[in-house]
């Protein structure tokens, strides 16, 4: 049995029977007034983050969704754009997506806004998406991509890029290690289908994204995730996890590299006039968020009419004029 394998094995068995701490952290339920979630669809909720960003969705918009699991994630999709098929939801486990439909069908009762054939219920691949190219304005996965080799990760997150509309966004969430993953972790099959054994570093997350084509990043949250325990899995030291959400678009990846947002800002307080490093005039004793390039350009300046920040790595506002 390969690692794909066992990782339908253990989603069909949290499809039959729910496993409230498979993947998901312990989170507080986000209110959207005139939306009640059944609860077996939040015991269903495999997911290590979140890629529901309320800000940003539009109603007119069509948005897939990798690995439905319960079905939460795409009911508050849903909830924003309110029309036939606008979401469509993909799962390869038959069982997950049987599950999903009769929780839809839940919902359906609890919400006089909700209809069923708001979400289309698709079998398929992550790594061969049944979606025509660049026909869709948000793609989103929430703790799949972890546990794809690396090989497959390239290919998922291909294929993502492949069916958006140019311009258009991809929201994951996923868990990453301050620490490489020993190579007996990343060889256990059943630890990595679930959410533990796949992570990547940071960075090494965060090419794997820009390698796929995404110009522009934006980090949203990083906050913890889990421990692996050195006593528990024979290892030198503790392991910690955290999840990582991104938002990625779909523009050109610039000639100087991907604009990384992380939640640097720079003020300036000077007299003159201040240019970036491409020429965008930078407006004085207003806070400016700045990619990670035009960060390092000002902080290598070393001037003493400026302040830049250090990442927060929890990044939800404009992307600015600088870069």
């Amino acid at each position: 049995m390969g690692y794909l394998d066992t990782a339908q094995e253990v989603y069909k068995k949290a499809a039959l029977t729910p496993q409230s701490g498979l993947c998901c952290v312990s989170s507080q339920d986000r209110f959207l007034p005139g939306l009640t979630i059944p609860g077996i669809m939040q015991a269903m909720n495999y997911g290590c983050g979140t890629t529901v960003h309320f800000g940003d969705l539009r109603p007119e918009e069509t948005i897939l969704y990798i690995g439905v699991g319960g079905g939460l994630e795409a009911l508050e999709f849903a909830y924003f754009t309110r029309r036939p098929q606008a979401v469509i939801a993909v799962d390869k486990v038959p069982e997950m997506l049987e599950k999903a439909r009769e929780n839809f069908n839940l919902a359906a009762k609890m919400n006089e806004w909700f209809q069923q054939d708001f979400i289309e219920l698709v079998q398929g691949d992550a790594l061969s998406l049944p979606v025509a190219e660049c026909s869709v304005d948000v793609a989103a996965q929430n703790c799949l991509f972890n546990i794809f080799e690396e090989a497959d990760f390239t290919k998922a997150l291909a294929e993502m890029h492949r069916v958006l509309k140019p311009g258009g966004r991809l929201y994951i969430s996923d868990p990453i290690t301050n620490n490489p993953m020993p190579e007996k972790l990343r060889q256990d099959e059943r630890l990595r289908a679930m959410c533990l054994a796949g992570a990547l570093r940071y960075q090494e997350y965060l090419d794997q994204v820009i390698g796929a084509g995404f110009g522009t990043i934006e980090i949203r949250q990083r906050r913890p995730f889990r421990v692996l325990a050195r006593e528990r899995y024979g290892l030198a030291e503790h392991i910690f996890l955290e999840s990582v959400d991104i938002v990625a678009y779909k523009v050109p990846v610039p000639a100087g590299g991907a604009r990384v947002f992380a939640g640097e800002t720079l003020i300036y307080f000077g007299k003159e006039r201040l240019r970036d490093e491409e020429g965008f005039i930078i407006p004085r004793d207003i806070p400016q968020p700045v990619c990670q390039k035009t960060a390092a350009y000002f902080r290598k300046l070393n001037r003493r009419d400026m302040v830049v920040t250090a990442p927060t790595y929890h990044y939800n506002g404009p992307r600015g004029t600088c870069c």
